[in-house]
């Protein structure tokens, strides 16, 4: 199941350091792509970065679980997409908020 975490720059050095985190995580209500992205925006209002997530049963996360991090750079609500391998760069930009 694909769930979408809401993280903080703490969190990810967590994730980076190799920890299990558990965070406030959302799910979409169908596997429709409209639910999808309901769900992936409504993590981003809860945290400076969204990591999407797949996970059997559990919010509770490591870096394996983790396809994707999003994250917006400029304040206009539009998602970057950053690789689990360039979590540096996406600790980077949490710090700044």
């Amino acid at each position: 199941m694909r769930i979408y975490v809401a993280v903080d720059a703490e969190l990810l050095e967590r994730l980076a350091a190799g920890e299990r985190i558990s965070a406030p995580a959302f799910s979409a209500e169908s596997e429709d792509e409209e639910d999808e992205l309901a769900a992936l925006e409504e993590a981003a209002e809860h945290g400076a970065v969204v990591a999407a997530a797949d996970v059997d049963g559990t919010d509770d996360v490591a870096l394996e679980d983790i396809a994707s991090f999003h994250v917006d750079l400029d304040g206009t609500g539009d998602l970057a997409w950053f690789a689990t391998q360039e979590i540096d760069a996406v600790i980077r930009e949490a710090q700044k908020r």
